[in-house]
């Protein structure tokens, strides 16, 4: 293609990408609804012209459109719901409007978050990445205004956290208080962490600390992966974790989705909670006071967490030059039912 001395306009994007205007229009505005593999074969075209929108036609002060992205890797678990509701409650208050995205079964949606950040079709980002090697932030030089949420330690952009590895810590050192010997991790395995994976490597180091301090050995037996962080994954997680046939008084679930599928699981298997099996999960989303037993869990406000991540954001969408900032959420371990008792423990020798 021969150099352009002009600046490329929708027109030209639509002789290229085989649409009409009208159709580049409504992939830019989202007016209107466009199939995805004309939206793709739009914005290829836009990227080999290096196409960007003439703002002040369409009339956005500033060069804002008043939208932000939000990505999270699974938009089912209950955490993401409480985590979505925050940030869509406070942007409402900011007047801004809020584009949502999945991007766990597929990383290369931040990508296309960053393209449309980077033609002003949105004025910046809220990442969830489930592991730094896969997400946008490792591989993109020259980013739009991004803030990560979660566990994810780097020093490109502003992030809003807790301190993972420290609650871990405490859940187990609270079972431990509560006289379980024998706990077991669900959510992660030492063996299987060859690579860093943000929430889930912080959790169980924490655990794990929690273990060695208190003079126990941790078992890999007791170690229990789970693919998806959810009810199901949580049930699945814990009844593969009954099949081993191994001694175990506690388990610390990573987040509170899983610890309602471990629940279903202890209790179709006749085991009960704290009687025989102490459990404990993590985010204290609102089903975790209302399971039978009231779920143990760690808490931190969602309302603070989504608040903060919109703070640095706009910061940030201001002032581009502003130094990377870390933004850390108080936690606290809230007890309750599901761990006030002395477990007499699961053998399945018994």
């Amino acid at each position: 293609m021969a150099p352009r001395t002009a600046r490329p306009t929708m027109k030209d994007v639509a002789v290229l990408a085989g649409v009409s205007p009208k159709t580049v229009s409504n992939v830019l505005t989202g007016a209107a609804s466009v199939r995805e593999e004309t939206r793709r074969r739009v914005e290829a075209a836009m990227g080999e012209l290096d196409f960007v929108p003439n703002l002040s036609a369409r009339g956005l002060r500033n060069g804002r459109t008043g939208v932000i992205g939000f990505a999270l890797p699974d938009l089912a678990t209950a955490f993401s719901a409480s985590i979505t509701h925050a940030v869509v409650e406070a942007a409402h208050d900011r007047g801004l409007v809020v584009q949502l995205e999945e991007t766990a079964a597929e990383p290369q949606r931040e990508y296309d978050l960053v393209y449309r950040a980077r033609t002003h079709q949105i004025d910046g980002l809220i990442l969830n990445p489930v592991r730094l090697q896969d997400s946008v932030v490792e591989h993109v030089q020259h980013l739009p205004p991004v803030v990560l949420i979660g566990e994810v330690e780097q020093h490109r952009t502003d992030r809003v956290y807790i301190d993972s590895r420290h609650a871990g810590r405490a859940a187990a050192e609270h079972m431990i208080s509560r006289g379980a010997r024998r706990i077991a991790a669900l959510g992660g395995a030492a063996a299987n962490v060859t690579e860093k994976l943000a929430t889930l490597g912080q959790r169980l180091q924490g655990y794990l600390e929690a273990i060695t301090e208190a003079g126990l050995e941790p078992d890999p037996q007791l170690q229990m992966d789970v693919p998806e962080w959810s009810i199901a994954g949580g049930a699945a997680g814990m009844q593969a974790l009954l099949e081993r046939q191994i001694i175990f008084d506690a388990v610390v679930c990573f987040t509170d989705s899983i610890a309602l599928g471990a629940l279903h699981a202890l209790h179709t298997a006749g085991l009960r909670v704290p009687q025989d099996v102490l459990v404990s999960g993590f985010d204290d989303v609102e089903h975790a006071g209302f399971t039978c037993p009231p779920l143990t869990t760690v808490r931190f406000d969602h309302n603070d967490y989504g608040t903060a991540a919109l703070d640095l954001l706009a910061s940030r969408v201001e002032d581009r030059s502003l130094a990377p900032r870390a933004v850390e959420i108080p936690h606290e371990l809230v007890e309750r039912q599901s761990t006030q008792a002395a477990p007499l423990g699961h053998d399945p020798r018994r």
